[in-house]
């Protein structure tokens, strides 16, 4: 499901989209009778509720002053038919009638409230209010979304704020919050029945940490959520797993960024290094250059120091929104030449070099190849991108059916992006973004390749298809899908036979570069 005009990340009708796609992905699941019906319609109220909230404080008030008054009342009363069957389903259970009757009309009324939204009114919409209003309507959506009443949101009552608001038809959304009072560790789930078992047990670890959504919140609140390293800590926690990982050394060096300051390296040295110089692993993490930090990613750069028996670095690069685009990939960069150029006295061999990343750590991992190769400078031995983004387009059929897919979904996607490219929408379509757009001769001068997919995942698409056109240019390229399993599964090795399967993957693809037998000791 996509809206039939461009818009950007962080325009208004670009995030109702959003939304509208999840709660679809959602109905189809509960159609086909697959994952947990009970948890489904859970998040489909919560998601629907926060929506219908938004909207009639932020969008829907100012249609009669632009002449679109009959589609307010149409809108709003779609609205609150959907309201009052949101209400039936918290107070009912999968199978009787009642619930069952009320979920069918929801998704009767919801789909046409949609199909009027999507390709009739919010083109109109966008038509008369102007492009430039979008993204301001867009950031008042989002904060609309933090006071709604379905519980209590950071900065915001928990009583009462919805009465204050004029005209709001608030009362079933004060019902459906207290049905769900007890339910609020569903919310971080994913309850579609895709994910294999110790998938779930992770998702389910990371939903009972009571995170709140990512793609509705500041960035500095998002940054105190949970992230999916706690996810996997509980599980080892849970299961008596020691951790982290035991590696060799860990260092944190300061080095310059691209700005003038400075940032850290964190170095992985293996337990029992070989003779002589070591190969060297520069490995980016990820977080949509906004969430999510070195730290997060330390199980990832454990597991390859550990693999490949060389030096991993990975650099904790400045985030936006404080730093968008192109900060990160000029300090992945600068991180980089600086390991290359310093290689030596880490013990590190500046000859034998790969470079890898996870989700944007496998964007800036070609895109350092790239501009490496415009400057003329040694590239890579190797590279690796485990869920690339490869593009800032919604490309291709995983946008559809895994947007409601955690702990990455659609929407948080747009959020990420909203940050990133702030002031400089033009970014997501520069080269060291766009890697779909690259021609042949770019894509032909990559190193060899291994590009990991997954499932759940809503970048699936596009590292696929970045794999292809990698191939189509001639260069050596591996292509691994990791059905059941979802977006930032890499780093669960200690409980995720996967994630253990893809860093042994990882780590051959590397080997065979660096001139080393797979699993042999360097």
């Amino acid at each position: 499901m996509a809206l039939s005009y461009p818009t950007r990340p962080g325009d208004i009708d670009h995030l109702i989209a959003d939304d509208h796609a999840v709660v679809e992905r959602q109905f189809q699941h509960l159609e086909a009778g697959r994952g947990n019906r009970r948890v489904l319609v859970d998040q489909v109220t919560f998601e629907l509720a926060l929506h219908a909230f938004a909207e009639e404080t932020v969008l829907y008030p100012i249609w009669p002053g632009i002449g679109m008054t009959d589609e307010h009342d149409d809108a709003e009363h779609e609205h609150q038919q959907i309201k009052e069957l949101l209400v039936t389903l918290g107070r009912t259970e999968p199978g009787q009638p009642e619930f069952e009757q009320a979920l069918s009309q929801l998704m009767q009324v919801t789909r046409h409230h949609v199909h009027d939204e999507e390709d009739e009114e919010l083109p109109e919409f966008r038509s008369k209010a102007g492009p430039e209003r979008m993204a301001q309507l867009g950031e008042e959506f989002l904060a609309a979304k933090r006071m709604a009443p379905t519980r209590p949101h950071p900065h915001a009552p928990s009583e009462g704020v919805a009465e204050r608001i004029a005209g709001m038809l608030a009362k079933p959304l004060d019902h459906v919050r207290d049905l769900m009072s007890g339910r609020q560790e569903e919310m971080g789930t994913d309850p579609s029945g895709v994910l294999n078992p110790q998938a779930q047990a992770i998702v389910d670890a990371y939903a009972s940490l009571g995170p709140l959504p990512f793609e509705i919140l500041e960035p500095g609140q998002a940054r105190e959520q949970p992230g999916p390293d706690d996810a996997v800590e509980k599980v080892m926690a849970e299961r008596g797993i020691e951790g982290p990982e035991p590696v060799g050394s860990v260092e944190d060096l300061r080095i310059p960024d691209a700005a003038g300051g400075e940032m850290t390296l964190r170095v992985y040295t293996p337990q029992h290094p070989g003779e002589g110089p070591l190969p060297v692993v520069v490995w980016i993490h990820g977080g949509g250059w906004v969430l999510f930090d070195i730290d997060t990613y330390d199980a990832s750069c454990r597991g390859l120091c550990n693999k490949t028996g060389a030096i991993v670095v990975s650099p904790d690069y400045r985030r936006a929104p404080e730093a968008v685009f192109p900060a990160s990939h000029d300090d992945v960069l600068a991180a980089y030449r600086w390991t290359v150029a310093n290689a030596a006295r880490m013990g590190g061999d500046p000859t034998r070099v790969g470079i890898g990343g996870e989700s944007v750590g496998g964007n800036m991992a070609p895109a350092t190849v790239l501009q490496l190769a415009r400057a003329g400078e040694p590239l890579p031995r190797a590279v690796v991108c485990v869920y690339p983004l490869t593009t800032g387009e919604q490309f291709g059929e995983s946008m559809d059916d895994a947007a409601d897919a955690r702990p990455l979904n659609r929407p948080l996607l747009s959020w990420m992006a909203m940050h990133a490219f702030r002031g400089v929408p033009q970014g997501a379509t520069d080269a060291r973004v766009d890697l779909l757009g690259w021609t042949q001769d770019q894509l032909a001068q990559m190193p060899p390749t291994l590009v990991i997919t997954d499932e759940r995942d809503v970048l699936r698409s596009q590292g696929q298809e970045f794999a292809r056109k990698l191939e189509a240019a001639g260069v050596p390229t591996t292509h691994t899908y990791y059905a059941g399993v979802m977006h930032e599964f890499f780093g669960a090795a200690a409980v995720l036979d996967e994630a253990e399967q893809a860093q042994q993957e990882a780590a051959r693809h590397f080997q065979r570069a660096f001139g080393v037998a797979a699993g042999a000791a360097l």
